[in-house]
């Protein structure tokens, strides 16, 4: 697809690709939340478990519904709390625990799969049928499963920081095949050790942090997920490639590519965005941790690409 050899900076792209935004700032500053909304824990229906999730209502009774996705070895909190009263001014707003994350289901094996079904099910459970969902990295990749298994389901997509594909080069590949075959040998054992970190959780995470301990509830949040459960979930993440199903995907989508990414090339989120009939394009000029670590940047970016699926809905 893409030329290897191409400008792949934020000039290029927002010149040669006419659909390409740089993000208007919103305001001078971003205003983050100086207390952590609290949630619930709540069954999911033959899911399997229960997971933790955070409802808050929009600004009136009928406002779009946005279902954020958080990535690997974070929590939905932690992923998305610098964006949420920007967001919750204008949406309602639920972001829940994904599978062998924070408080998520436990479950015998991490299966991509699973986790687009787990999508579907807390929309049921909060009464809505068409959510924009909003995934960043892992969340990104899920968000996509969910299009694809349930596109009667999906009203958006907001892809954030993410691919479509983890292996096309040699060293890629060589990575995730190395790293297959050291992670499945602990297989079970890493399934028995994330089990344990679950039990030793608060039956609800802590959301009573002051202002100025919040370093200390981030920290909390970062430590509720095992290693060893990342362990298992990259060697999945490894094997995701969507290049074949991609292109069918039919509902309105803005991709926000971070263009200081370290950890996924800007030339495939580029490839990706490209993939999906009529899907617009943002730039952050942020890394891969932008969602927490550049928020100034990230969010006024974020929040015009969902502003644009919800204008095309």
């Amino acid at each position: 697809m893409t030329d290897r050899s191409v400008d792949l900076s934020t000039d290029h792209i927002s010149g040669e690709y006419g659909n390409g935004r740089r993000g208007r700032r919103l305001s001078p500053r971003i205003t983050r939340l100086t207390a952590v909304p609290a949630g619930t824990m709540v069954e999911l229906p033959g899911r399997g478990g229960s997971t933790y999730v955070v409802d808050l209502p929009g600004p009136q009774a009928d406002s779009p519904t946005v279902l954020l996705l958080h990535g690997m070895a974070t929590t939905a909190m932690l992923n998305w709390f610098p964006s949420l009263r920007e967001l919750n001014e204008r949406y309602r707003v639920v972001l829940f625990d994904q599978r062998w994350h924070g408080h998520g289901i436990r479950s015998e094996r991490f299966d991509l799969d699973d986790l687009a079904d787990d999508v579907v099910a807390v929309a049921d459970v909060i009464g809505v049928q068409r959510p924009i969902l909003a995934g960043y990295s892992m969340g990104g990749v899920v968000a996509q499963l969910v299009a694809h298994r349930h596109p009667d389901r999906v009203g958006g997509l907001v892809l954030a920081a993410t691919t479509y594909r983890f292996q096309e080069k040699w060293r890629e590949r060589a990575f995730h095949r190395g790293w297959a075959a050291m992670a499945t040998t602990f297989s079970e054992w890493s399934f028995r050790r994330a089990e344990l970190r679950r039990d030793k959780l608060p039956t609800l995470p802590e959301s009573s942090w002051p202002v100025g301990r919040l370093d200390r509830w981030a920290m909390a949040e970062f430590r509720a997920t095992s290693g060893w459960a990342l362990a298992q979930a990259l060697v999945v993440l490894g094997q995701f490639d969507s290049s074949e199903w991609l292109p069918t995907l039919k509902v309105p989508t803005a991709v926000v590519i971070t263009t200081r990414d370290r950890a996924l090339p800007v030339f495939r989120q580029l490839e990706m965005a490209k993939l999906i009939p009529g899907a617009e394009i943002f730039l952050a000029r942020a890394g891969h941790a932008a969602c927490a670590l550049e928020a100034d940047v990230f969010v006024p970016v974020f929040l015009e690409a969902v502003a644009a699926v919800v204008e095309r809905q």
